[in-house]
């Protein structure tokens, strides 16, 4: 146990020297980091939001609506099958998560049986009588709500790394909600918009016809949709009437940016190929007519065709300050939520209390450090002051394995790793317990340093497995900070054994070469 083969001894001073190259940064200002030359190692621990500030919500995602819409879209549907064959009906329409209708003629219930049960393997079918219902399978409703929830995942991830946020926590929690922890931010209301909106945009014609008296009065005709307007730029205000049907939708959008036009903020968009085609049939068809862009069911601009548009280009233009245009622009391109998005929790970690937990837990560590490297070397002397180096070596080693595997330092984390400076020496008081117990037995020094090591090592590895599954389940059905703690205990664990087992017994042996002593104290 005292000889170290030369590969071993080249592996931990490996380790070692790797580890100090991947943590130094984090003992660095950030300007000095980026100063580094690219191929030297750069990254530092990112701070959770206790420590840095920033916000956490929860959000739920309305899959509700996800199974309305697409009712909605079936009751289209439907009325498109009964025309074409010609089967009269009457009252269709959503209602309690079904399609509901009644046929005014029942001989045609087969017939009409037929039609529907086609339109979509997920529907099922029922008739009473002249009334039948149509409705989507428990299966295919939590397929379609699944799948908004993972949707909303991916768009909101878009729309956070489109802000600039840099290392956001972005997780699903159950089966319809959404955790978002966004470290650093300085302007949560902003964030909150930014996340809450569906962004759903369509493009529609508007009805000249029907002026604000036909809307005050309510005399809207059949396929006509009153939204309201926004932004003073509109010369109506309050509301216009625009047609029901989609003339383009958004999703056909490739790109949107912020610039200006004629010195006003603007935002200019591109179309797919699709979306050129149509966008240069409708402006084609309609020179001289107001097309009004609908976003959210809001009419944030209505301008007049003034030529037709070929290119598949357009701008958004409004009273929209710069503010405004960057954050429509970033919407529009990280794409509509697939449903709305409700905020149930809100919490705001403010900068100056992250600061406070930093000098909390800098305080903590520092106090705990000395604390066991006094004890250490009070109790156990030169070997004491081994153990501390390992102790010194094992901080940097977890620091480093932090850092490369891009973890989230909290302040249950900090926790974890004053804890773990307690543990690291706790394999080095049992080595050193047992070597004073063999050279009380009268063993000589090298016979009592590799008793020590050799005998010790089943109980260390034993105790340090136990306190490892511990924090495995902790990681496995935790959340949040114990999850943090976790981490940071388990990666600690297993630097600790090393330290102890490679970086000590490397330290031991090599002085024990060196000197030969013909006897020991400690």
């Amino acid at each position: 146990m005292v000889y170290l083969a030369p590969w071993k001894v080249a592996v931990t001073l490996a380790v070692l020297l790797a580890s100090i190259i991947v943590a130094v940064p984090n003992v660095l200002p950030r300007s000095v980091v980026d100063s580094l030359p690219s191929w030297l190692p750069a990254r530092q621990v990112v701070l959770g939001l206790d420590l840095q500030g920033g916000s956490h919500l929860l959000l739920r995602v309305e899959t509700d609506s996800v199974v309305n819409d697409y009712l909605d879209s079936v009751v289209d549907l439907v009325r498109a099958s009964l025309r074409e064959d010609r089967i009269g009906y009457r009252g269709l329409g959503v209602a309690a998560g079904r399609v509901r209708l009644t046929l005014t003629d029942p001989a045609e219930g087969d017939a009409a049986m037929t039609l529907l049960r086609a339109i979509d393997h997920d529907l099922s079918v029922e008739r009473q009588g002249d009334a039948i219902t149509v409705s989507l399978s428990q299966e295919a409703a939590d397929a379609r709500a699944s799948n908004a929830v993972s949707q909303s995942i991916e768009i909101i991830r878009r729309r956070v790394d489109e802000s600039g946020t840099t290392e956001p926590l972005i997780q699903r929690q159950g089966a319809d909600r959404i955790l978002v922890q966004l470290p650093g931010v300085d302007d949560p209301e902003r964030m909150k918009s930014l996340l809450g909106r569906t962004a759903r945009m369509t493009f529609h014609l508007v009805d000249e016809e029907v002026t604000a008296a036909d809307i005050a009065g309510g005399r809207v005709p059949a396929g006509r949709l009153v939204l309201p307007v926004e932004g003073a730029g509109q010369q109506e205000a309050g509301r216009l009437a625009i047609e029901r049907r989609t003339r383009v939708s958004g999703e056909n959008l490739t790109d949107a940016q912020a610039t200006f036009h004629q010195g006003q903020p603007v935002v200019s968009f591109r179309f797919d190929s699709l979306g050129a085609r149509q966008f240069a049939t409708i402006t084609t068809e309609n020179v001289g007519r107001r097309f009004a862009i609908v976003l959210d069911e809001r009419i944030i601009s209505a301008p007049v065709m003034r030529e037709p548009i070929l290119g598949g280009n357009g701008i958004i233009s409004g009273s929209f300050s710069a503010q405004e245009v960057q954050d429509l622009a970033l919407l529009l391109r990280a794409g509509a939520l697939p449903a709305p998005l409700t905020i149930i929790e809100e919490r705001t970690v403010g900068p100056s209390l992250g600061s406070d937990s930093i000098s909390a837990g800098k305080l903590a560590a520092g106090v705990g450090l000395v604390i066991v490297t006094g004890f250490m070397l009070v109790t156990y002397g030169r070997f004491g002051l081994y153990a501390n180096i390992a102790l010194v070596s094992n901080i940097i080693l977890l620091f480093a394995v932090l850092t490369a595997l891009k973890a989230t330092l909290t302040l249950p984390g900090i926790a974890g790793i004053v804890l773990t400076m307690g543990m690291a020496v706790d394999a080095n008081v049992l080595i050193f317990e047992r070597i004073r117990e063999e050279l009380r037995l009268g063993r000589s020094p090298i016979q009592a340093v590799d008793a020590g090591f050799s005998r010790a090592m089943g109980t260390i590895i034993d105790s340090n497995l136990t306190t490892l599954f511990a924090t495995l389940f902790l990681f496995i059905f935790g959340s949040g900070p114990v999850r943090g703690f976790a981490v940071t205990l388990s990666v600690g664990i297993l630097t600790s054994l090393f330290c102890a087992f490679m970086v000590s017994r490397l330290l031991i042996v090599r002085w024990l070469r060196a000197r030969r002593p013909s006897t020991l104290t400690l």
